[in-house]
This record gives structure tokens, C-alpha cells and sequence, in this order.
């Protein structure tokens, strides 16, 4: 009889790195800071994620990719996501690498802090400079806005901030 190799949450975390946003392939599901909790009970696997905004439609994407990564895993026998609003997901969850992959996809990311009034202040994702205008809030998808780099004259996206403290 061969002994039962129980898998870790923290094996099923590494395995996550490698699960990207559909919609932004240069950063992973837990670099921006979706990944609410693992479990594992008996090789059985629970990934509790946060969606980043509600309807994105890359939900049920990242849904399947997270299964399909985790079945990956030879000691995996059921892989289960659920998506909880509760703690709800801000942009705070990015992590510093998350900042950098999205810089590098040509996504400013989200300003760690906004003004008392709610406003937030950008800087240009291919030159840095702080000459940017605001095109429109409303981005080709629902977590992101188009700016306009009056210095190295480039359209960008980015990442709106999303806080409890709004």
C-alpha cells in the first residue's frame, strides 16, 4: 500500500505564481492580490480568490486556469474555486512585483494612495513623467482607464485604484 502524500497550501501558492490574468499576461493571479486563501483537506484543494471587479469577464477564465494548474499538481485529487466579495478586493492587494509586471505589460498600475476627494494622480507607464490627462475612466476592460502622455505623447492604460477607504 503506498503512503498518501498530503499536498501544502503553500505548494498550491507556488503553483498559483504561474496562473496570469487573461486579460494581462504579465502578472499572476497572486500578484494582483486575488488569491484570498488555500486549503487542502485529504489532497483535496479550495482556492478562495477575490474578484477584482465585479463582472469582469475574466472570471471564468482565471477559474478554469486555477483548476488547470493545480490538477498539474500529481498529489491533487479535486480542485474547487469559489469567488468571495467579502473581504472585497482593492488595489492595495497588488504587490510591488505586481507593480513592476504591469509597468512592463504597458499598464501604469494603481497609485498606493488617492486624494482626500477621491481623485488619483497617474504617472506615465512608458516615460514616468506626471504630465498625463485623463481620456476616459472607462477602459477597455472595467479595472482599467486610458490616460494620455503629454510628454512622450503616448496613449496608456491603467489600473484604477479600488479602496476600503474611499
Amino acid at each position: 500500500m503506498e503512503a498518501s502524500i498530503e499536498i501544502s497550501p503553500q505548494r498550491v501558492y507556488e503553483v498559483l505564481e504561474g496562473v496570469k490574468d487573461p486579460e494581462m499576461d504579465s502578472i499572476s493571479i497572486m500578484d494582483l492580490g486575488m488569491v484570498g486563501e488555500v486549503t487542502t483537506e485529504e489532497n483535496n484543494v479550495k482556492v478562495v480568490l477575490l474578484p477584482t471587479f465585479l463582472g469582469c469577464p475574466a472570471l471564468e477564465i482565471i477559474k478554469k486556469n486555477t483548476i488547470n494548474a493545480v490538477k498539474e499538481l500529481p498529489e491533487v485529487k479535486d480542485v474547487q474555486v469559489e469567488f468571495v466579495f467579502h473581504p472585497p478586493w482593492t488595489s492595495d492587494r497588488i504587490t510591488e512585483r505586481g507593480h513592476v509586471n504591469l509597468r512592463k505589460f504597458g499598464i501604469a498600475p494603481p497609485p498606493r494612495q488617492m486624494e482626500a476627494d477621491g481623485s488619483w494622480h497617474i504617472d506615465c507607464a512608458y516615460c514616468g513623467s506626471t504630465y498625463v490627462t485623463m481620456e476616459n475612466v472607462f477602459g477597455p476592460t472595467a479595472c482599467r482607464s486610458i490616460l494620455y502622455c503629454k510628454s512622450c505623447k503616448n496613449v496608456f492604460e491603467a489600473m484604477k485604484p479600488v479602496s476600503t477607504l474611499m
